[in-house]
Formats: C-alpha cells, sequence, structure tokens
C-alpha cells in the first residue's frame, strides 16, 4: 500500500513479487471498503493469517486504514523507508511505491507491525506537544532576554542580578510606561506580554509532565523505579517499544535506539564505536539516561572507574552504558503485563 491523504494505492504482489493487481482507492471508509473486497478477491480465497498487508506511512497518512485493516482482523506489517538509490533507479509513482513496498517486507529479514494506539499513542502525544511547549518556551525565554539587553539603563538596573524565574515575574508587575514615550511604553508592554507566555507555558508543561508520569505509571510503573529514568525518558522507552510483539528481543531494541556495538576494526585492532542509526529520540532519552547515572548512580561510578583503569576511552565507556540501559529498559517492560 502507498498511502496518500485523499487516496490509497495497491499493488498484490505474490511471495515472489510478481504483480498480479492495482488499485487506487479513495480515503474514506467505503474506499477501504472496496480495497478489502478487491484484496479478497485477487488472494483467491486466502483466509486474513495468509494475506499480509505492506503499508507505507503506517502512522501518519495511512493511519486511518492501518485502523480498518485491524479491524478486520488483517494482518498488517509496516513498509521500511525506500532507500533514495532503488527510487532513482526505478523511477517514482503510487504504483510503483505500493510494489516496492510489498517487496521490501517479502526480502525483510525481520518484518515490524505498526505501533500501537489506545496509551502509547496518548504518550506520543503528550510527548510531541511537550517537544513543542519546550522549543516555544526557549525561543520566548531567548526574546525575553534580547528586550532586557537593550533596555534603558533604569529598566536594566531592575532585572540585574536575577535568574531567570525572578525575571519573568518581575516582568509580569511591571507598569506601563508614560505614553508619551513609545519605545519605553511598547518594551514595557512586550516584556509584560513574554512574561505571561512564560509563565502560560510553564504551567502546560508542568500539568503534561503530571499526565505523563500518570500513563507511565499505569503502563509500566517499574520503568520508574530504575535508576536515572524519569517520566520523559520513560514514554520515550514505551513510545518506540510500542506493544509486546512489535520488538522481538533486547538485541533488536538496542538496534531500535542506535546502541548496539557497530564493529570498528582492523588489522590488530579490535574494537567497536557508537551506533548513528536508529531512533535518534529513544536515544538521546537513553544518553540522558546514562549521564544521569554517571553523576548520581554509584554501581556505574564503579563501573566507569574499572572500565577507565583497563584503558578504555570515555566514548567507549558511553556506548557499553547506553547497550546495558538498553537491555535493562527492554527487560523490565517485556514484564509488564
Amino acid at each position: 500500500m502507498d498511502t496518500h491523504t485523499d487516496t490509497h494505492t495497491a499493488a498484490v504482489v505474490s511471495p515472489v513479487g510478481s504483480v498480479l493487481s492495482e488499485l487506487t482507492v479513495t480515503a474514506t471508509a467505503d474506499g477501504v471498503a472496496d480495497l478489502l473486497a478487491w484484496a479478497r478477491e485477487h488472494t483467491d480465497g486466502l483466509g486474513s493469517g495468509q494475506r499480509a498487508w505492506a503499508l507505507d506511512s503506517a502512522r501518519s497518512h495511512g493511519v486511518g486504514l492501518l485502523r480498518a485493516l485491524r479491524t478486520a482482523g488483517e494482518t498488517v506489517f509496516e513498509a521500511p523507508k525506500p532507500t533514495a538509490t532503488v527510487r532513482r533507479r526505478g523511477g517514482k509513482s503510487d504504483s510503483l511505491d505500493a510494489v516496492h513496498a510489498a517487496r521490501a517486507v517479502l526480502a525483510a529479514d525481520h518484518t515490524a507491525t505498526p505501533r500501537a494506539d489506545g496509551d502509547r499513542e496518548a504518550l506520543r502525544i503528550l510527548h510531541a506537544c511537550r517537544r513543542h511547549y519546550t522549543d516555544t518556551r526557549t525561543a520566548t525565554v531567548n526574546l525575553f532576554k534580547s528586550l532586557i539587553l537593550t533596555a534603558d539603563d533604569e529598566l536594566r538596573e531592575q532585572f540585574r542580578s536575577r535568574n531567570t524565574d525572578q525575571q519573568v515575574r518581575h516582568a509580569a508587575c511591571l507598569t506601563a510606561a508614560d505614553d508619551t514615550d513609545v519605545l519605553a511604553r511598547l518594551r514595557r508592554e512586550q516584556l509584560i506580554a513574554l512574561a505571561t507566555q512564560i509563565r502560560d507555558l510553564d504551567r502546560l508543561l508542568a500539568a503534561n509532565l503530571r499526565q505523563i508520569r500518570d500513563l507511565v505509571t499505569a503502563m509500566c510503573p517499574a520503568l520508574l523505579d530504575q535508576p536515572g529514568i524519569g517520566p520523559v525518558t520513560a514514554a520515550v522507552a514505551l513510545i518506540s517499544w510500542s506493544h509486546h510483539g512489535r520488538v522481538r528481543s533486547e538485541a533488536a531494541f538496542a538496534a531500535l535506539a542506535g546502541v548496539s556495538p557497530v564493529p570498528a576494526s582492523s588489522g590488530r585492532t579490535v574494537r567497536h564505536r557508537l551506533n548513528r542509526g536508529g531512533d535518534r529520540t529513544l536515544n538521546s532519552a537513553i544518553h540522558t539516561i546514562a549521564k544521569s547515572r554517571q553523576r548520581y548512580h554509584q554501581p556505574t561510578k564503579d563501573y566507569i572507574t574499572r572500565r577507565t583503569a583497563e584503558g578504555r576511552t570515555p566514548r567507549e565507556i558511553i556506548r557499553v552504558l547506553k547497550r546495558y540501559i538498553a537491555r535493562q529498559i527492554w527487560r523490565t517492560i517485556q514484564a509488564t503485563p
């Protein structure tokens, strides 16, 4: 399947990759019904257990189709993203993309099911909003600071020797300047507006964190008991893991997180390096956990001391730590019913 906002294009492909039929339908309930009837007709009476769907953009343009297929009891796989070289050689169209999706799943050593809805999707929404709130707050604080920096001496003196939170509270209590001084009046008005926006974002972030903590506690409370893991990093791990059966092993989870060791040996040198692939958001969360344990977790401190004495570099040590953390996270989540 090649999914889009208005249409979905399908191709029936045999187990050896031959194209048997193609169809384009509208991205509506009627279109999905036609698609299911057409698929059943062209698979010669095979049951849903023998017929599989390979969806491109399963969690974006194809999410409605994904939900309909799951409701119908169909087997659905997530099609891997095609490489640029394959697209350049074979051209591009909706029909070609549908065929590429099917053949990519047929050729894959391991197939992935699309991520789940429910609590996992709720966590994804909360985390996406949190990143937006955080980025917006950072930009707003930077603008707020720049207005203070270029203010007159009297106003700058009021903000001097105060931290950001104190400056925001002070700005929110400013009074309007004399109307005859347009610049002073506008500066104060904008400082008040920016301070109000920052305080609103702080409240949104606090409420968002409470909601994330509640969902993580409901889904996998044991994750929050692990050292260095907070509600946000736990949420990222649960979002990537998604549901039982999606990640086949802890090694696969490490590869998904981009913390699996990559051989970098040559001649007499035998070593591994950091993995630059995988889910970079999950990788960042695991890196945050590792740095936290480096500072506050005594067993981790002892491990770093021992490995340093053996001649390991800091980069090699952090790579191994992140691999251990990925294993621990996967086992903790998997143990949750």
